[in-house]
């Protein structure tokens, strides 16, 4: 087996509703597996549940080395590497990071349509410190949006305000940080 430093984050396409038991089996068989979850309230006739449900619909992440990729692709219920053509393309690390910080510190998060413009800002504070991504807000609170560009796929985490320097030029400049919120 190659050195640790070959094996890059590839998304994994599977088959609907396979998402935990591709998962189950790609970490059965010594992979490094992810499966960002987020929770929902489902509501019956009787009663109210919360349940885990995939970030990423029909994905899951999968580290390893692309020259041996047969045992992630003879996984039951996986359909292909996401890529150009046959090509599997890795995922930035940094997306990954990300997504895996935002999973860990247990903030609200739920899937979020991909943006490709918007107020790029860092996470200056909190458990997402570190983090960068695009701060939109919702309903009067703020959410730091989370891209896998190669999915075309978004997550968006609710965050504290004062949490999010802008990513630019004025932090240098020790501007002071722009309001967020827009004068509707």
């Amino acid at each position: 087996m190659l050195a640790l430093s070959n094996n890059r984050w590839y998304a994994v396409r599977v088959k609907s509703r396979h998402e935990h038991s591709v998962d189950r089996h790609l970490r059965a068989r010594g992979l490094e597996s992810f499966l960002p979850l987020c929770r929902n309230r489902s509501h019956w006739s009787d009663r109210v549940k919360h349940v885990e449900f995939p970030l990423f619909p029909g994905y899951v992440f999968c580290r390893f080395n692309v020259e041996d990729r047969l045992p992630v692709l003879s996984a039951p219920g996986v359909v292909h590497l996401v890529g150009t053509g046959k090509v599997p393309a890795p995922i930035e690390e940094s997306e990954i990071a990300a997504i895996q910080a935002a999973v860990k510190a247990e903030l609200h998060r739920e899937p979020w349509p991909f943006l490709q413009i918007g107020k790029k800002v860092k996470i200056a504070r909190g458990p997402l410190a570190g983090v960068e991504g695009i701060l939109v807000a919702v309903k009067g609170r703020e959410r730091l949006v989370l891209s896998v560009t190669l999915l075309q796929r978004s997550i968006a985490v609710e965050i504290a305000e004062d949490w999010a320097l802008p990513v630019s030029s004025e932090l240098a400049t020790g501007s002071q940080r722009p309001s967020w919120h827009s004068a509707a």
